[in-house]
């Protein structure tokens, strides 16, 4: 029977790494974020493995993200954030499914006040430039925030919001600083909201005083590093995903003789290549290529030539490798798996990045 192919979750260090993030940042709470298909784990079984451990709120990048967890079957005991909008977003939809938007604009707020949703966080842009009101657009925001709260409007402001730039530390103490002034813009207002967050994974295991009410802890969750100094294990964080492949076929290639597109990478000597039915359709960089290696059974072999479209080719020589063989991408390094940060140094990104591209097309599995 062939190896499978395609991403095996561990439950178990989902709800363990939640445990140990909620233990180290506590008093604070912890948001689980979940955009962007759980970080490529697969949203709706990594919010109720979140859920299942403790978990009242979930964070995820929009209206619609919010919905999906909705009907997978994530109820409305659980509150749900979502931040970034469309230009023409509905604010209906989330009054509908129970999900809490938080607004970067008048229009925003407004909108979300005509759709009568219940509660919004107001976002504030302390430096990250992305969402989120700058500080010239506070005083009308406020304004028309104090406005709905003394017509009586059924929206009310539940929290208050920024990101950090983790640039360093003195750069996310300023931003700390600067969400602080909004509070007190907010303040004199009459406005003094429920909950505080700012800081996500970096910040919240690095940067207490960031933590406010609320962290919004995203890769730490799912067992990864945020810091490229330190480990997962460094952190007592166990890697959730597992990625597999079996070997499809098994090809002899002569010296001298190239792989794969444009060459790359040429046979010192005779030897023997196993293909994997992976490639850059579902999410990996062409660059990994000639820079990565995988493990078979008990040894490391490189990846060899350009990531194709739907195919990867490992340099296996002489070993006893088989049509259906297991072939590991990355895993825990605590079991033998190479780790996911060797596949984002080898074309300069992060972590966060090599998991997020994983194609839907892959096949994911809870265990």
């Amino acid at each position: 029977m062939s190896a499978f192919t395609g991403i095996t979750v561990d439950r178990e260090a989902l709800i363990a790494n939640y445990a140990t993030v909620a233990d180290q940042v506590a008093p604070s709470g912890v948001i689980p974020v979940v955009k962007a298909n759980g970080y490529g784990h697969g949203a709706a079984d990594a919010a109720q493995a979140f859920v299942d451990a403790g978990a009242e709120w979930l964070g995820v990048a929009d209206i619609d993200e919010g919905i999906a967890l909705r009907q997978a079957g994530i109820d409305e005991g659980v509150r749900i954030l979502a931040w970034l909008h469309a230009p023409d977003e509905d604010f209906r939809r989330a009054a509908q499914h129970g999900i809490t938007p938080a607004v970067s604009s008048v229009e925003q707020l407004s909108s979300a006040a005509d759709a009568e949703v219940p509660a919004v966080h107001i976002c504030i842009d302390t430096g990250l430039s992305r969402n989120g009101a700058v500080e010239s657009e506070w005083p009308e925001l406020f304004d028309r925030a104090a406005s709905l709260a003394r017509g009586g409007a059924r929206t009310r402001i539940e929290g208050v919001m920024s990101h950090l730039s983790n640039a360093s530390r003195t750069d996310d103490l300023d931003q700390d600083a600067s969400l602080q002034r909004a509070l007190d813009g907010l303040r004199a207002r009459g406005i003094v909201p429920d909950m505080v967050h700012l800081a996500a994974s970096a910040a919240s295991l690095a940067v207490p005083e960031t933590r406010r009410d609320l962290a919004r802890v995203g890769i730490a969750l799912y067992g990864l590093s945020p810091f490229p100094d330190r480990t997962s294990a460094d952190l007592g964080l166990r890697p959730a995903m597992r990625l597999t492949a079996s070997v499809l076929r098994t090809v002899v290639v002569p010296a001298g003789d190239g792989v794969s597109y444009g060459y790359t990478w040429r046979a010192d000597t005779d030897t023997r290549l196993a293909v994997i039915g992976l490639g850059y359709a579902d999410g990996f960089d062409r660059g990994f290529g000639n820079h990565v290696s995988v493990r078979i059974g008990d040894r490391l072999f490189p990846v060899v030539g350009r990531v194709a479209m739907n195919a990867m080719h490992i340099a296996i020589g002489d070993a006893d490798v088989a049509v259906g063989d297991e072939v590991v991408l990355w895993g825990d390094p605590a079991n033998g798996d190479p780790a996911v940060e060797d596949w984002a140094s080898a074309v300069g990104t992060i972590n966060y990045e090599v998991v997020a591209r994983l194609g839907r097309s892959i096949e994911r599995r809870t265990t």
